[in-house]
């Protein structure tokens, strides 16, 4: 039999998030391919109410839009007409296109009361794929607006998106621009968080993305693409939440480009002028004043906005009755951790617990995976004398804190410990060891052999865990319980690795032939009949594992 050690002592299999802070190659093309869908569900949830509008356009580039004759502006990104409806109010004379990839997002600006088609053309394109030419007369349109947009682009695709506006662009016409730039606070919050893309590139929680601009990048970016830089400002301002008392830098980028053939534009500012504004924007402002643009999962890191993107199911097992805060249905696809969402397996494993408390009476239960949910623990502790939950994912624990505060009679509180386990890690083995010296009696694992690659260190730490009991006393008293999907990984994987580490299947459900015959009696089986759970899907599964 192998040694609980063993894995440990071998490379670390990456089983959770990888420690450089970079999401995974997989995910990173999930935020490209589906960057239009986050958007989509970022709008549906917020409307038109989450950002102010740009009334600021005015007092900036107000010599821009005020020269004598019709203006065409092209608005790329307009997200729900921020931008749009000010500018309108403003300048009687201007034609507006909008466009945005997210159709939710153009259809907020349909939608807007003073949406008329006589002034406003908006309509869904993607800039890194469409070509703009088709909806708009090449070298139309006299100003481009981009606020916050750019940001949200992979930089690979940035030069795309460039030279896609420079084809509708009139040769003395001019781009607005305005975005991040790094040393943003939005941007050291993102440190630690495994949310890094590439380079000043990150992925909010919300599943949108945004890029940090240094000024090179920026310049260059441009100037590569037939563009000079006209205007250029770094923007600082320190913005303060007093009933935080904290104080947050915020830093964007805003210049004026034009095309590089074309003489120097009126009105645009010199190199000095353009430093002056720079360190003139240095100031403080109150947070509820404050004008800037921020994507909620931003709002949330900053000022401690309570997260849209969370929710409260409320679960019904027996005499039990809980309210499980969990990451919301519709951003469940933007989470690369699996344990923010509660599984049917889980309410499976839970409803057998309640129906049948001697198998945690008197006992100590150690639940593995348990994700944000617990409930598997939180009905355990009403019977066991030690209950500890645990999971590797650092915000699946945070959220599981909360339930277990907000639902555990506060008789139970001290017997239920929420711990972080990540599975072939000694140093949290050995945390966990300090709960309970002797081990524990009952282990219980819902979902948790949907990744090849864990299933190894996964019986490596119930091994290091498991009570071995003292001399004369049954094995029956102890055992490991895993409630499951079979998805990626077999049957044959799960016991060839449950007996290397010296776990052997003495009954399962459904029944097979190699445990129809079981000395045990039917107990799963029985545990199933005692708690009249209907059974959403026949692909669940439970393995009952003794030490051999």
């Amino acid at each position: 039999m192998a040694s609980p050690s063993d894995v440990v002592q071998q490379g670390k299999i990456q089983i959770y998030s990888p420690s450089n802070d970079e999401v995974s190659a997989f995910w990173r093309d999930k935020y490209e391919k589906d960057a239009k869908k986050y958007w989509d569900i970022f709008y549906k949830r917020h409307q038109d109410k989450f950002f102010k509008d740009r009334h600021y356009l005015e007092k900036e580039w107000g010599h821009h839009f005020s020269e004598e004759g019709t203006k065409a502006i092209l608005e790329v990104g307009c997200g729900a007409g921020n931008t749009i409806f000010p500018l309108l109010a403003a300048y009687p004379d201007i034609f507006v296109h909008a466009c945005d990839f997210s159709p939710r997002a153009v259809n907020l600006v349909k939608m807007h009361k003073d949406f008329t088609e006589a002034r406003v053309n908006a309509f869904v394109s993607d800039l890194t794929i469409d070509d703009l030419s088709v909806q708009l007369a090449p070298s139309s349109v006299d100003i481009v607006t981009m606020m916050f947009v750019l940001s949200a682009v992979s930089p690979e695709k940035m030069p795309t998106v460039v030279q896609n506006i420079r084809k509708v662009l009139k040769p003395n016409g001019r781009i607005l621009f305005r975005d991040y730039a790094i040393g943003d606070l939005a941007q050291e919050r993102f440190t630690g968080k495994e949310q890094k893309i590439s380079e000043n590139f990150y992925v909010r929680g919300d599943g949108t993305r945004a890029f940090y601009f240094a000024d090179e990048f920026l310049r260059n970016l441009f100037e590569e693409n037939g563009f000079s830089m006209v205007e250029h400002v770094l923007c600082c301002k320190q913005v303060e939440n007093r009933s935080r008392e904290l104080v947050m830098n915020r830093r964007w980028v805003q210049a004026v480009f034009q095309l590089a053939d074309t003489k120097c534009i009126s009105g645009a500012k010199s190199k000095d002028e353009s430093v002056h504004l720079q360190e003139g924007c240095e100031r403080k402002d109150d947070v509820n004043g404050f004008e800037i643009d921020i994507s909620d999962g931003v709002a949330v890191e900053m000022f401690g906005i309570s997260s849209s993107t969370e929710e409260t199911i409320e679960i019904s097992i027996r005499d039990y009755f809980f309210k499980i805060k969990v990451l919301s249905k519709e951003n469940q696809h933007t989470c690369p951790s699996t344990g923010l969402m509660l599984w049917e397996s889980a309410r499976l494993m839970a409803s057998v617990l309640a129906a049948n408390q001697e198998i945690t009476s008197g006992k100590r239960v150690l639940e593995l995976g348990c994700g944000c949910a617990g409930v598997c623990s939180m009905i355990a502790v009403g019977s066991a004398d030690l209950v500890v939950a645990t999971d590797g994912d650092t915000k699946a624990l945070d959220l599981l804190a909360e339930n277990v505060a907000s639902n555990v009679k506060p008789q139970f509180l001290d017997s239920l410990h929420v711990k972080r386990l990540e599975w072939g890690n000694e140093e949290d083995t050995e945390a966990i060891k300090k709960l309970s010296d002797i081990g524990f009696d009952i282990i219980i694992g819902t979902d948790v052999t949907y990744v090849k690659e864990a299933i190894i260190p996964l019986f490596a730490t119930a091994r290091a865990l498991i009570s071995t009991g003292v001399s004369g006393e049954s094995n029956k008293d102890r055992g490991l319980i895993l409630c499951h999907v079979l998805r990626r990984v077999d049957e044959a994987c799960i016991l060839s690795a449950a007996a290397r580490y010296g776990f052997k299947l003495v009954e399962r459900w459904p029944e097979s032939d190699e445990t129809s015959n079981s000395s045990y009696g039917g107990i799963v089986k029985n545990w199933l009949s005692n708690c009249q759970y209907e059974v959403p899907s026949t692909a669940l599964n439970i393995m009952y594992f003794h030490i051999a």
